[in-house]
This record gives C-alpha cells, sequence and structure tokens, in this order.
C-alpha cells in the first residue's frame, strides 16, 4: 500500500531555504508516511530546481503565484492526505508522529503546526504566542504553519482559491475552527522579513492586512500593500 501523503512546497527563487525545509522531511520518510514531495516552482532563476531535483522531489513548474502553485501541486498529487508547506518552514523532529496520529483519528479535519520563528529574539516569542493563540481561538493559522488535509475534504470544500493574497486565510475560514487542529509537533519557520522590516512594523502591517480582509477587501487590492 503506497505511503499516504504528497507533501506540497511552493517555491520562488528559494535556494537557501529549500535544503533545511527538504532536509526537516526526512523523518517523514524514514517512518514510512511520504508517498512524494513535490516542489511546484514559480520560475525561480536560482538553483532552486536543481535542490529539488537532488532531494528526489518531482518538480512541477507553474506560473508564479502561490495560490496557483499550490492548486497546481494538489492537481499533480496522488497521496491520501496533502501536506502544503512553505519553502522557508523547517518542521520538528517529530511531526511524523503527530500528523500520522491525526491522519488515522480524525480524517474529516485538518491541521496545522505550531508556529515558531528561528530567530531568538524576544520579539519572535511574543509574536509565535499570538499568533498561536489566534490559531487555536480563532482557528486561523498562517500559511507558515503548513495545511495538513484529507484529498476528500480538500476536494469537498474546493481547495485553494487563485487569488493574489489571503489564500492561506480563505481556505482556513472555508474549513472553520470545528474542522481544524492545531497540533503540537513545529513549524520552524523564518524570521526575514521580520528581521529585515523590525518586528513591531511588519507583525502590525500583516495584522492590518488580515483585519481589511476580514472586514471584505479584496485580495487583489491588499496585495499591492504587501511586499
Amino acid at each position: 500500500m503506497p505511503a499516504p501523503l504528497s507533501i506540497i512546497i511552493p517555491t520562488l527563487n528559494a535556494a537557501a531555504d529549500l535544503p533545511l525545509c527538504l532536509e526537516g522531511l526526512m523523518a517523514g520518510l524514514e517512518a514510512g508516511l511520504i508517498r512524494e514531495v513535490i516542489v511546484v516552482d514559480g520560475g525561480s532563476v536560482d538553483a532552486t530546481a536543481r535542490i529539488a531535483g537532488a532531494a528526489g522531489a518531482t518538480l512541477v513548474e507553474s506560473a508564479p503565484g502561490r495560490a496557483r502553485q499550490l492548486i497546481a501541486g494538489a492537481a499533480a498529487a496522488r497521496g491520501e492526505w496533502l501536506l502544503f508547506l512553505h519553502a522557508d518552514t523547517v518542521l520538528s523532529r517529530d511531526w511524523p508522529e503527530r500528523a500520522a496520529a491525526h491522519m488515522g483519528t480524525r480524517p474529516g479535519m485538518a491541521a496545522a503546526f505550531t508556529l515558531k520563528y528561528r530567530s531568538d529574539a524576544r520579539a519572535a516569542r511574543r509574536l509565535e504566542a499570538r499568533a498561536n493563540r489566534r490559531a487555536r481561538w480563532m482557528g486561523l493559522p498562517y500559511g507558515d504553519q503548513g495545511l495538513l488535509i484529507s484529498r476528500a475534504l480538500y476536494d469537498e470544500i474546493g481547495g485553494y482559491t487563485e487569488v493574489p493574497l489571503m489564500e492561506d486565510v480563505m481556505i482556513v475560514r472555508t474549513l472553520g475552527k470545528r474542522r481544524l487542529v492545531i497540533l503540537n509537533a513545529e513549524a520552524r519557520t523564518s524570521a526575514a522579513k521580520y528581521e529585515r522590516d523590525g518586528w513591531r512594523r511588519r507583525s502590525w502591517k500583516n495584522a492590518l492586512l488580515l483585519t481589511r480582509f476580514l472586514m471584505g477587501a479584496k485580495p487583489e487590492d491588499l496585495a499591492r500593500d504587501y511586499r
């Protein structure tokens, strides 16, 4: 019987982050959980494609746009379960145990991982604590936290919507809080944007964009303000 899980990673010039992301998946291979890793590339001009190929991943070429790439990856996937993962996110060593337990007991529910920033800054601890509270209380995890979902449930809710921003928020809102679990394993994501822009400035900007979206702003309008 084939392993159940297809992992889908959208990339665009991700050569600096992809090796660590792929390395974090090794525990899942050792556990016999992963059927395939699909890297959906949006036109990288760096070594992303070579890195994916050397790791044994299936490379799917796509027009750029994270939502578009996620949709393309899901279309190519053969697993009974899908794990959508950002290229700058590294899963903690215990992720296969947590994922397998979820897949075996909650087929009608999706899951995300607990957020952790790869930074020693105090601001990182404060921000991830707020984000994890939001994810658990409101059912609104960041896309950085990954999304583990059965193929059946993904198809039932219509999958990702092709929008230039907020595709991660849209799919978890469609799922609803009662069909979403936050797993104790960590999604350790890059803090580069926060370190570049400032933790407070970047977090407030993201919060403002989310608030505007929840109040009805169009993703196309929000995308122009997101960098």
